[in-house]
């Protein structure tokens, strides 16, 4: 039976492997594809039980009422925004580890295996006349073998950037550390102003409520007198509606107090729904901050004020920015070592070391280096720029900030020379034993003008403890604290209470430098 016709060899291999290597491809292609998956309301729900989990893990519930020095102590501690900065500075601080490794010589080690389906077979050309050599092909390889190498490279330039990169990295951390400072003056400020207006909605809530049901039983009885016509329909319409005007006013008050413990509960991250109670503190009007010359507060602020220190930050990465860019216009010298072996049995040496010194040079740096340093020293003037115009805005907002506290102090004094004169009025109003409508009314109108007025006085010291802030983070002052995330709670808040006693002391105290940045705070 005579055979059937074959392919050659070579050609029916070549088309198998072609075959192979295309089914291969369009395997990958088809496992490559990525659908669009869009996200599902039980995904959603389920990665928001396990943050809102997250948020409040480790925040211990509170036990009685809460005091200013605790509040601040929880915020310093538990605030997730203040979270976030820490995990920013940490971050940087990681960034600045990988920079100073990034300055080492690479070491390599490779391992690998090569193979292929046929023998790597040669053949040689006499050199004089161009004619193939009568020896025979010959075999210089094996099919499949293994190959191994340790390798070491440094280079010059590679460092020269790396260590500038390093020094830029080191000038990231202060300033996350300068821009965690300015979170902390920012949350202590919004925590006491919070603070104050709940302090404000416990000690009126109970007043507002009470006024607010007398003026609703007087409303009534006022309607049936209209209904039973006993006085003139225009006079008890007047009547009404000025008790209806004093129950907008009330309820626009209730209204108002209630947002102060919402905004306290988050800034302590403390759940909504968890009972909270404050202790007023003692009266925080501090007259003797007026007694600072302001010369004094303007050299505080000018070394310690957090966006000012930044910028000499940002000077710092823009010079060291001109030196990466000099460093680029060097010659590259490049060292390497390399341990090598292979397996291939017609090598006589399996094993050999290597050594190489190369010195390159980028000859488009003759053109474009001129440019790129006018680029960075545009960038170094306008980092000058910035700190200059900074220092002059720091120095105004000390100014802005004094003088803010002087009108806020004034402004406090007297709402509560208003409210004690009202609170007075509502008394003598509440003592008279007649009860006729018209004294209701004047009860209720008496009330309420002594609830706005005990209002405003809070508000006035709310104002007034924000003005405080505003102008202790102007000049750099801040609670001095060890590690927040190692102190216990109990003795942040004995440390915190220590250092806010008494803001104008720190003011008329030598200035110090700011703390050393820091993750682990």
């Amino acid at each position: 039976m005579p055979s059937l016709p074959r392919l050659p060899l070579p050609t029916s291999h070549r088309f198998l492997t072609l075959s192979a290597v295309s089914a291969a491809v369009l395997l990958l292609s088809a496992c490559g594809t990525v659908k669009v998956q869009p996200l599902t309301d039980t995904d959603v729900r389920a990665q928001a039980a396990l943050d809102r989990q997250a948020a409040f893990a480790g925040v211990p519930a509170l036990a009685g009422k809460l005091s200013m020095e605790e509040a601040v102590a929880r915020a310093l501690k538990y605030n997730l925004d203040r979270r976030t900065r820490l995990m920013e500075e940490a971050l940087a601080m990681n960034q600045l580890d990988t920079a100073n490794l990034d300055m080492l010589p690479r070491v390599m080690a490779n391992a690998g295996y090569t193979w292929r389906d046929s023998d790597l077979i040669t053949r040689s050309e006499d050199s004089v006349t161009g004619l193939p050599s009568l020896a025979n092909p010959y075999i210089s390889s094996d099919r499949s073998r293994p190959a191994y190498s340790l390798s070491t490279t440094w280079n010059m330039l590679d460092f020269g950037l790396s260590y500038y990169g390093a020094k830029q990295a080191a000038s990231r951390v202060g300033i996350a550390a300068e821009r965690r400072r300015k979170a902390m003056h920012v949350l202590v400020q919004d925590v006491r102003s919070a603070f104050w207006r709940t302090v404000s909605a416990q000690k009126l809530r109970d007043e507002v409520r009470g006024t607010i049901d007398l003026a609703e039983a007087a409303l009534k009885d006022a309607r049936k007198v209209e209904a039973e016509r006993l006085r003139s329909p225009v006079d008890t319409l007047r009547y009404q509606r000025q008790l209806l005007e004093n129950l907008r006013l009330l309820e626009s008050i209730e209204q108002e107090l209630a947002s102060g413990r919402v905004e306290l509960a988050a800034l302590i991250n403390l759940p909504q729904d968890a009972p909270l109670e404050v202790v007023e503190p003692a009266e925080g009007a501090d007259p003797t901050m007026f007694e600072v010359p302001v010369q004094q507060l303007e050299e505080l602020a000018i070394t310690q004020n957090a966006d000012l220190r930044e910028h000499f930050y940002n000077t710092r990465i823009a010079l060291d920015e001109t030196r990466r860019t000099m460093v680029r216009m060097f010659p590259n010298l490049s060292f390497n070592y390399d341990l090598r072996y292979d397996a291939d049995k017609y090598l006589i040496n399996n094993r050999w070391n290597e050594a190489g010194l190369h010195l390159s040079y980028n000859l488009m740096n003759l053109f474009t280096g001129p440019a790129q340093k006018r680029l960075a020293d545009a960038g170094v003037k306008l980092a000058d720029q910035r700190r200059v115009a900074a220092q002059m805005t720091v120095v105004t907002q000390v100014h802005l900030a004094r003088l803010q506290y002087q009108i806020a102090y004034r402004q406090y004094l007297r709402a509560d020379q208003i409210w004690q004169a009202d609170a007075k009025i509502a008394e003598h109003v509440k003592n008279r034993e007649a009860v006729e409508a018209q004294s209701k009314l004047e009860l209720v109108a008496n009330s309420t003008t002594a609830i706005l007025s005990l209002l405003r006085r809070y508000q006035s010291l709310a104002q007034l403890q924000i003005a405080g802030s505003r102008m202790q983070a102007t000049v750099g002052l801040e609670p001095v604290l060890g590690s927040v995330s190692e102190l216990s709670l109990e003795q942040l808040t004995t440390d915190v209470g220590a250092s806010m006693r008494d803001w104008s002391r720190a003011l008329t105290k030598p200035a110090v430098p700011a703390p050393a940045p820091a993750a682990a705070q």
